[in-house]
């Protein structure tokens, strides 16, 4: 396939970048969610005063990768929910890379992390890379390289190589260390429930989770954190044999990646942050924070559910939910295979489903099914977090190993009780989750200083009804950094590329056309 000169795409591209900027460019307010075209905002006009953009993007740079890669298109491809789409034949190739177990204790050794290559079949070997960095509650394996390039743009495929890096603790080495019972007291500890005894209970848990952990990994349960990944990809980057490295990382992926370029802002090439956490927050805030995040997604998987005629839900999906949730604190629903679906386990299955909004169908049916006293949707959908091999040890260990504050369980219990009135959805297992950190070891060191000074612009993406965390979190890393733009997109979901035209239109901008778009730039749904 011949690859069209990138002249010619740049100027495609300067368009959609320039309707972009003409039309959504407005305040810096936080934007109200709106899902359903009745409720859409008139189109801001571009602020006057905004000043063009003067400081150019770096050209992407060919790789010349000194890691071994070896050809596994078929056996990755098979393991996709759907395979691509036919107007992209990808070929992926599979490496390994040799990283410190913790970048602060070099006598812990080293590990490996799985590394993925994925292009258009007829690209060549040294076509620039683009890192795609996954959030660990998510898909925080190199496997997201792929299932992102099933949806860019074709111009994107041909002018990157997608780059796919395994997050610490998932993919192929895939934290598993938790006791099974231990992890089971976690996911469905009673929302409703949040005594000195239950707190007590809970807490023995949690220290067996951590004590088991840190026997399993020798001591080096702290090498999994998002300041161990800032290494990996600085070693990554000179694996890939590139002197900038250009980007894209969601949610705490994206927190990596703003910290990298705090750290490396010389190596930084085109760079997307979407929908990174405020920097600055620790806890109780942080999971306060995520608990009126969490609540303003659902509100906006219950309007775009109540637009159908046919939501499985009826009318008031809050009212229906609510409902399912207190019926099973008093009876957990038990499956043919000896699970069982708890209060617990089904926010945890709810708060999963909202970051992808193309799974809200079947998350509305999943939770339909079980107020009527079928679990087995919902407890499959819970299964890539906390099933065989899950995600939940590793997103826990990241979790903890991120804050610093640890909370004593009377002021957990406190905050249960004050959360389930502001929060009613979730604010209590947002505050009992504090309760698993509360044994861990003291988080790492301060967060990382500077503001990236050096670095080209960045694009940093905040999505009005995320629940990882509120817009005005991303906005926040935007100001603590030097050359970020931000955009925000009034939609719903983690992770708002390539989901919608507006935001698809400016990143693929400055990804490929090398135009930055003007700060304040506000996408509609």
């Amino acid at each position: 396939m011949a690859r069209p000169p990138r002249h010619a795409v740049a100027a495609v591209l300067a368009c959609l970048a320039v309707l972009v900027a003409g039309c959504t460019v407005g305040p810096s307010q936080r934007p109200p969610v709106a899902v359903r075209g009745d409720n859409m905002p008139v189109a801001p006009t571009t602020d006057p005063a905004a000043p063009p953009s003067d400081q150019a993007l770096p050209e992407p740079q060919e790789q010349r990768a000194s890691m071994p890669f070896t050809e596994c298109t078929q056996d990755t491809l098979e393991t996709l929910p759907t395979p691509p789409p036919a107007d992209r034949p990808l070929r992926v190739e599979c490496g390994e890379l040799t990283v410190p177990a913790d970048p602060d204790q070099p006598g812990l050794g080293a590990a490996s992390l799985a590394v993925l290559r994925v292009s258009l079949a007829s690209a060549p070997e040294n076509q620039p890379p683009l890192l795609v960095l996954g959030d660990t509650t998510l898909e925080p394996t190199a496997r997201d390289a792929v299932l992102l390039a099933e949806r860019v743009a074709p111009e994107v495929l041909q002018e990157y190589t997608l780059i796919g890096l395994d997050r610490r603790g998932s993919g192929e080495d895939v934290l598993d260390c938790a006791p099974d019972d231990a992890r089971a007291a976690i996911v469905d500890a009673d929302p409703g429930r949040s005594s000195e005894s239950d707190l007590d209970a809970l807490l023995e848990e949690a220290r067996s989770v951590v004590q088991e952990c840190n026997l399993a990994l020798d001591g080096g349960l702290s090498g999994y954190r998002t300041a161990a990944t800032v290494s990996d990809i600085e070693i990554l980057r000179a694996a890939l044999g590139v002197a900038q490295l250009s980007a894209i990382g969601v949610g705490d992926g994206g927190a990596a990646l703003a910290d990298w370029a705090r750290t490396a802002p010389t190596a930084v090439g085109r760079l997307v942050l979407d929908g990174p956490p405020n920097p600055a927050l620790d806890e109780p805030d942080l999971s306060e924070s995520r608990a009126g995040a969490a609540e303003a997604a659902f509100g906006a998987f219950a309007v775009t559910c109540t637009a159908r005629s046919d939501c499985p839900l009826g009318p008031d999906p809050r009212a229906r939910v609510t409902a399912l949730v207190d019926q099973l604190r008093r009876q957990p629903l038990a499956a043919t295979d000896g699970r069982r679906l708890t209060a617990g386990a089904t926010i945890t299955a709810l708060l999963a489903g909202l970051a992808e909004p193309r799974g809200w169908p079947g998350l509305a049916t999943a939770l339909a099914a079980a107020g009527t006293g079928n679990p087995d949707p919902l407890l499959t959908l819970l299964d890539p977090l906390v099933g065989p091999r899950g995600r939940f040890d590793g997103m826990l260990a990241t979790s903890c190993n991120d804050v610093h504050r640890r909370l004593a369980p009377g002021e957990i219990g406190d905050l249960a009780q004050r959360w389930r009135t502001s929060y009613p959805l979730f604010g209590s297992t947002f505050a009992l989750r504090l309760l698993a950190c509360a044994p861990w070891p003291a988080g790492g060191p301060a967060p990382t200083a500077g503001q990236g000074e050096g670095a080209p612009p960045i694009l940093v993406i905040g999505t009005a009804a995320d629940p990882r965390g509120p817009q005005d979190g991303s906005r926040r890393t935007a100001d603590s950094l030097a050359t970020a733009r931000f955009l925000g997109w009034q939609g719903a979901g983690t992770g708002a590329y390539p989901r919608t035209p507006c935001v698809t239109a400016a990143v693929d901008a400055m990804l490929v056309g090398g135009i930055a778009p003007q700060a304040g730039t506000l996408c509609p749904p």
